[in-house]
């Protein structure tokens, strides 16, 4: 069998199942392939954050500085902008199963690799350089196999869910990352607290190989590749002129759509401070306001918790209190979003009072990443270009996070000072660049939001 063969999208089944058994088998493989891929992108996250709960005992080590640590961050947070453009279109025409599991491997693979990186320098003592240019190169490489999680895990949504309850089931699948990033700094940065940094990547790597299994085990890739019926046959959709063009063709037409680059565009703001937060906040609560290690982890992951509460009520909100207006809930989380983002980052209070403040902002923030980056994304795209209209948005906005990722880090760095032998951290300069791409990232496409509905493709 070749890699195309094994990769490409299923065929429909020669066995078909029972008519009396249609509606009972779509519903059980579509619960279980939802299920499947929502608890295997959390793992997912959980192989992605693990560099930045270790941050901290990495610079204490004298391993790594907050400038290389940005630059290995960022690698990637480039090659993964790149590889979801790229892997949302591919994942248009592929297994999602086995497209979705190989992704997870890796990069269950790759902590592993790091890990043993870390028990190499504890027993010879690596040179500095090796360990950056080492960690540089897997950490980019973690970013392309990150890249293959996301599109196979929405375009399974379109695959398996007729529109009238798409957006719900895709607000709890947009709460994986902070599902993930919770898992992360609640297990992983307790781990790292008892054992140290090297095992903060172990842990990642067991998680990874533990979400490989749920995909294998639950994930189906096409209701006609079970033996049924497609979406629109099993939901009663009316089949549209989009539905009957080539998957082709409707990716090159929403490439050329303004709307859907206007989205990109936001989402990259969105991402920007979504990632300064998880990437950042434990250092800043470490430096800025002295908590310990294992209280700082504790903080940030209250605000991972609370973002699976925003995007979980995104649609809700979206479609029963404001009638499927995006506009409205968009601004008033982005403005409140920005509100609790400047209360975390220039005032002071202990540690129910800075939970309260980054619940606050992951709440928000986590719907307006809903609506923003998806639920708007989705109304002007059809169905079988989901993937591509993922990637466009992806590249924006991951490259952005990437920026972000080395401009912080130098910020911090360049604002550090020695004083008796002890670094003193101004984190001024870079709040306000975390500041102001939380103000653009919802007035922009509040803004145009009318121009860009209305535009219809061609």
């Amino acid at each position: 069998m070749s890699l195309y063969s094994y990769y490409r999208i299923s065929k429909p089944s020669q066995e078909k199942v029972a008519e009396d058994q249609i509606h009972k088998t779509y519903k059980s493989l579509r619960n279980r392939t939802f299920w499947g891929v929502t608890v295997a992108y959390s793992l997912y996250y959980v192989c992605r954050m693990s560099l930045s709960v270790v941050k901290q005992p990495l610079i204490d080590e004298g391993v790594l500085t907050a400038g290389e640590l940005g630059i290995i961050g960022s690698a990637l947070l480039f090659v993964y902008a790149v590889g979801k453009f790229m892997n949302g279109f591919i994942a248009d025409y592929c297994n999602i199963r086995r497209f979705m599991a190989t992704g997870l491997l890796i990069s269950a693979i790759v902590n592993l690799m790091m890990g043993v990186l870390g028990f190499l320098d504890k027993l010879s003592g690596l040179p500095t350089l090796l360990i950056f240019i080492s960690f540089a190169i897997l950490w980019g490489i973690n970013g392309w196999t990150q890249s293959m999680g996301a599109p196979p895990g929405v375009i399974s949504l379109s695959r398996w869910f007729p529109q009238s309850k798409r957006g719900t089931f895709y607000s709890i699948f947009s709460s994986t990352p902070y599902i993930g990033e919770f898992l992360s700094f609640i297990f992983t940065g307790a781990v790292v607290g008892a054992l140290g940094w090297i095992y903060g990547f172990v842990v990642a790597a067991v998680a990874g190989l533990i979400g490989t299994f749920v995909i294998l085990l639950l994930v189906s890739d096409t209701p006609e590749s079970c033996g049924l019926p497609s979406v629109q046959t099993l939901s009663n959709e009316k089949m549209t002129r989009e539905d009957t063009m080539a998957t082709k063709e409707l990716q090159k037409m929403i490439i050329r759509h303004p709307g859907l680059w206007i989205i990109a565009l936001s989402s990259a703001f969105i991402y920007i401070t979504k990632y300064a937060v998880a990437g950042w906040g434990v250092l800043f609560l470490q430096k800025a306001k002295f908590f310990s290690l294992e209280q700082a982890t504790q903080i940030i992951a209250f605000s991972a918790a609370f973002g699976v509460v925003g995007t979980v009520l995104a649609g809700w909100l979206s479609d029963r209190v404001f009638n499927s207006d995006r506009v409205k809930p968009a601004v008033i989380c982005g403005m409140l979003g920005t509100f609790s983002l400047a209360l975390f980052l220039f005032t002071g209070g202990g540690y129910i009072l800075n939970i309260f403040y980054v619940s606050l902002f992951s709440l928000a923030i986590g719907v307006l990443y809903c609506i923003v980056a998806g639920l708007m994304a989705v109304d002007i795209v059809p169905r079988k270009a989901t993937g591509a209209a993922l990637g466009v948005v992806g590249i924006s906005s991951y490259f952005a996070a990437g920026l972000q990722d080395i401009t912080s880090g130098y910020l911090i760095q360049f604002n550090t000072t020695v004083v008796d032998g002890a670094d003193i951290y101004d984190f001024g300069p870079v709040s306000w660049f975390w500041i102001a791409a939380s103000v653009v990232a919802f007035v922009l496409p509040v803004l145009n939001w009318k121009k860009m509905k209305n535009k219809q493709l061609n």
